[in-house]
């Protein structure tokens, strides 16, 4: 199989910009490879447009509308598959906050079930409600921040505020929970770890390695689902990301070989490495590579259409044809409705259950009793 991936909407470690909300990343997958058998038909189209490369924001609906008939036709012929990812950035840093500050690995004052089992979406949840937009940037700048003193002050400054807001929530055990959690921090942040230690780190908590790992992700699920193996993996090049993304795939290349998916917590997601590409990503510039080429018109298309722009109905085959393809979104949202449905379907449980519960959490609370104001 032969892999294209492409980005859409990227402003790097800058969120909180209300013209590029979401970060896409798009997939374009084949048996073929496009860049060889695709590349006459390609330059055929690039002629009949009179442009030296087919971009689609440049060509927009009327000039896609022209060769539409041809693209599918490319779909049909090469039996194309298109998987699209999203992460809302303002999300990505209120998900950082959370997964460092409310780690239970690094706050014991964190109960062990709020964060190793499915109650972590939950309390994602509460936290994130929280925050505003004012409180949430300052949270990030501390979090992408390398100078550890700084980072650690406004991290203080950040939790003693969550701490003005957290009796809006509704309910005394999220109260405690995220209180608790919040003074510990406040008491103790050079163990929370929160600032970056270089400039590569940076890139690694950057929302574009988020969305790269479900698209390295998807492509093992896909290879999974066909039972096949990974040819090649282009990439777009570009100056910024590139190094983190390899990274990244390097790391799943070579941890590919366990024998079970990683656990995490009961009822938690799997990751499953085991059918991770075995040959390391290409990145190739879009001007060399027709697949590349082929991919962004894909993107834009599903981006609009996903964000309600105007999209001509002459498209919506290359929509509608991809009832194959994956998507995943990376939000506080998404979470939310991923998870409610998980919570409704529980059964209700036994009165053994019931005190096993019991048993389980006066173990957990007599560990949490030192690091807790409230026990003391």
């Amino acid at each position: 199989m032969y892999f294209y991936v492409d980005e859409s909407g990227q402003t790097g470690l800058e969120l909180f910009d209300n013209n590029q909300p979401f970060l896409y990343y798009g997939v374009l997958s084949s048996e073929f490879n496009l860049d060889e058998v695709s590349l006459p038909h390609v330059e055929k189209l690039r002629n009949y447009l009179g442009v030296e490369r087919l971009h689609a924001a440049e060509l927009g609906n009327g000039r896609l509308v022209s060769i539409v008939d041809d693209l599918v036709a490319l779909k049909e012929k090469y039996n194309l598959s298109f998987d699209f990812y999203r992460v809302t950035k303002k999300d990505h840093a209120a998900l950082c906050f959370f997964d460092q500050v409310f780690d239970q690995g690094n706050n014991p004052a964190v109960p062990w079930n709020a964060y190793w089992t499915p109650l972590r979406y939950v309390l994602v949840s509460k936290v994130s409600f929280l925050f505003d937009e004012a409180l949430l940037k300052k949270s990030w700048k501390a979090r992408i921040a390398i100078n550890k003193e700084f980072a650690e002050k406004e991290l203080i400054e950040v939790c003693q505020e969550l701490l003005n807001r957290v009796h809006h929530l509704p309910d005394k055990r999220s109260i405690e929970i995220i209180t608790d959690a919040l003074e510990w921090a406040i008491e103790n942040p050079s163990k929370i770890y929160y600032h970056a230690t270089s400039k590569e780190d940076k890139l690694q908590i950057s929302p574009n390695l988020i969305g790269f790992q479900s698209v390295m992700l998807g492509i093992a699920t896909r290879l999974e689902n066909t039972k096949s193996e990974a040819t090649k993996v282009v990439v777009d090049r570009q100056s910024e990301f590139n190094k983190a993304q390899e990274w990244i795939s390097d790391l799943y290349r070579n941890t590919k070989n366990l024998d079970e998916p990683m656990e995490f917590g009961p009822g938690m997601p799997t990751m499953d490495l085991r059918h991770m590409p075995s040959v390391p990503i290409e990145c190739t510039p879009g001007t060399d590579s027709s697949g590349l080429e082929i991919v962004d018109i894909y993107i834009w298309i599903f981006k609009r259409q996903m964000e309600g722009k105007p999209l001509a109905t002459e498209l919506f085959p290359l929509i509608h044809g991809q009832a194959n393809g994956m998507f995943n979104e990376v939000s506080i949202q998404a979470l939310m409705e991923r998870w409610e449905k998980w919570f409704q379907e529980l059964p209700i449980p036994t009165s053994e259950q019931i005190e096993k519960g019991r048993e389980l959490l006066e173990i957990d609370k007599e560990r949490r009793k030192k690091h807790v104001k409230s026990a003391t």
